[in-house]
């Protein structure tokens, strides 16, 4: 029998883990999932490293030997993520081959601390990228206005790119402006635009949570009947967004050239809420050219007990347009929600990389 996580990637999504640590990579653990779960790529970011290096056992030898060389917390976490990159990127090479580029990724992200600081993102991308030497990975950049810049620089580079932390149509569609700059730009440098790749990384389930929790507030019966609609609604938008911006007469001249589609990346897809279905986020969002990246409980779940259709998304505009004019209808700022999420996204990741930077200079002191 077909599992509901094979019938997910016939019906045109891509299934990416949010999940990387050196023990999935060395048990193989991480290969044994692209065979029984169709799993063909994966996702990382800091709160996953933090966690990684928290809790694993397979980084000894490495940290001892880091140590032994005097370097500083960040320039090991830099050493020791970049193996970790470069080693699933190995893994994934066959179904980066098979699938043309755009499969078998592997995505590391910037430091968070750079999020508002163009240059110093842009510097660091060409770093990791440079160090992972892996044509298969793909560089996180956060969809912040800084950050806009510096993706257009960095794809104008030849540099695949993960844009992560996107929250709104508005700031959806100026990463999609972005990202055809850079194409661009590559263009103009004489890089071949058949070798970069990018994904827009929406986030979902965190706008359930912070519009739910407004809609309580509210507490009107309207107001609750739209409890946890928002943020289907917004990412099935976000993908009507996605068929409008790739058409047209300049990107069509970027096709010719040998361009990609930069893909819709569903993130955020572990459902906060007990009360829903623990597939809500991956099964209500079907449709062609999608990536949904999981945390494994997700993926597993999906796994378990999940129905695919075969399109959730593109016949539910109008419905989706609906929900979100209600919710601002409600008295729940869209704009307002979205705004605090980046800035609270790009606050997590810094508090996790406090904590990932703790954690090392910890162990580095424990190997000396």
């Amino acid at each position: 029998m077909t599992s509901p996580l094979a019938q997910l990637a016939a019906n045109g999504v891509s299934i990416w883990l949010d999940d990387l640590s050196r023990d999935r990579i060395t048990s193989g653990n991480l290969s044994e999932l692209i065979s029984s779960r169709s799993v063909v790529g994966v996702t990382t970011n800091p709160t996953i490293f933090a966690g990684a290096l928290a809790n694993g056992t397979t980084y000894g030898a490495q940290v001892a030997e880091l140590a032994a060389t005097g370097v500083s917390p960040t320039e090991a976490i830099f050493e020791i993520t970049t193996k970790d990159v470069a080693d699933a990127c190995d893994i994934f090479a066959d179904v980066y081959q098979a699938s043309a580029g755009f499969d078998g990724r592997v995505s590391i992200e910037v430091e968070p601390g750079l999020a508002n600081d163009t240059e110093g993102t842009v510097a660091q991308a060409k770093e990791l990228f440079a160090k992972v030497n892996r044509e298969n990975v793909m560089i996180k950049i956060p969809a912040t206005k800084p950050g806009l810049a510096a993706i257009t620089a960095v794809i104008g580079e030849g540099i695949s790119v993960n844009v992560t932390l996107i929250f709104s149509l508005e700031r959806y569609r100026e990463v999609i402006e972005a990202y055809i700059a850079g194409l661009e730009l590559a263009q103009k440098a004489g890089h071949d635009l058949s070798k970069i790749h990018s994904v827009a990384s929406f986030f979902v389930s965190r706008v359930d949570t912070e519009i739910d929790k407004r809609l309580v507030a509210i507490g009107s019966a309207e107001a609750l009947e739209l409890k946890s609609k928002a943020a289907l609604a917004n990412a099935r938008l976000a993908y009507e967004v996605y068929v409008q911006e790739f058409a047209g007469a300049q990107w069509d001249s970027l096709v010719a050239a040998g361009a990609n589609r930069q893909r819709p990346l569903m993130a955020s897809t572990g459902v906060k809420d007990p009360n829903l279905s623990d597939t809500l986020y991956v099964t209500e969002l079907v449709a062609p050219d999608l990536v949904n990246t999981m945390p494994e409980k997700t993926m597993e779940a999906v796994f378990d007990h999940g129905v695919v259709p075969t399109d959730s998304i593109t016949g539910n505009y109008e419905e989706a347009r609906a929900v979100m004019a209600q919710v601002e209808a409600a008295g729940v700022s869209v704009s307002e929600v979205t705004e605090l999420l980046e800035t609270e996204g790009v606050d997590k990741f810094i508090v996790s990389w406090n904590e990932l930077v703790e954690t090392v200079a910890n162990a580095l002191e424990a190997a000396k």
